[in-house]
């Protein structure tokens, strides 16, 4: 119940656990419905935590750290020095605006493709994947 608490933090994409200052473990929102879609009763957080922990050290390049999140599966990774002293995470959502939209997986599924947001920002519609032709609003 205390995970779930810090989870409902705007602020906190997941949970690093740490046991003698070395990270053992990541709790998620998604572990956290598991646990309760499973009917757990307020289980200890390692009994459901993700481990062993994919972890990247801070000289990680942008690019390195958005490979190594896709090849190992995982939404965010604990930054850790060669010490094991932890730094902070970092989550697909930090790492988005640096990478070039050719690293993005986009599936295309044949309707046109609009890229923006709804906050009033202009937006460009894609109707052909194979075509580098966009119309863009002027």
């Amino acid at each position: 119940m205390e995970a779930a608490g810090y989870l409902r933090q705007p602020d906190e994409p997941a949970l690093v656990v740490r046991d003698g200052g070395e990270v053992v473990g990541v709790v998620t929102e998604s572990d956290i419905v598991a646990v309760v879609a499973e009917g757990g009763t307020n289980p200890r957080v390692a009994s459901f935590m993700s481990s062993p922990v994919v972890t990247i050290p801070p000289s990680t390049q942008v690019g390195l750290a958005a490979d190594r999140m896709r090849d190992a599966g995982v939404g965010l990774l604990p930054v850790v020095e060669a010490d094991g002293t932890y730094r902070g995470v970092v989550t697909k959502a930090a790492l988005a605006p640096y990478l070039s939209r050719h690293r993005l997986e986009i599936t295309w599924d044949s309707e046109p493709l609009t890229l923006g947001g709804s906050d009033g920002a202009e937006s460009v519609e894609v109707t052909d994947p194979e075509s580098s032709d966009a119309r863009v609003p002027e």
